[in-house]
């Protein structure tokens, strides 16, 4: 499910009320070079309520090779992911 959060006045996205952040990376392209870590963190990210969050700094487009370690992580994880992207620039 890919869902817009809220943004402030500049369309600068707000960042998330609840979750835990257990990866920030620089570039999507990181998905795809860390995609061992990617994998790794969430799954020993453990059990709890909040969903784990995944921060990439800088994205103007993201691809299927880029998330694949992401969702194939995020599918066997126990709590939901959030993908938060912040805009290029």
């Amino acid at each position: 499910m890919v869902e817009a959060g809220p943004t402030d006045a500049e369309g600068v996205l707000e960042a998330p009320a609840a979750g835990q952040v257990v990866l920030s990376l620089l570039s999507p392209e990181a998905l795809e070079r860390e995609a061992s870590e990617v994998r790794r963190v969430i799954g020993q990210a453990g059990t709890g309520v909040e969903p784990l969050v995944v921060v990439l700094e800088a994205a103007e487009e993201l691809r299927e090779g880029e998330l694949a370690a992401l969702l194939s992580a995020a599918s066997r994880a126990s709590r939901a992911v959030i993908l938060r992207v912040v805009r290029d620039g």
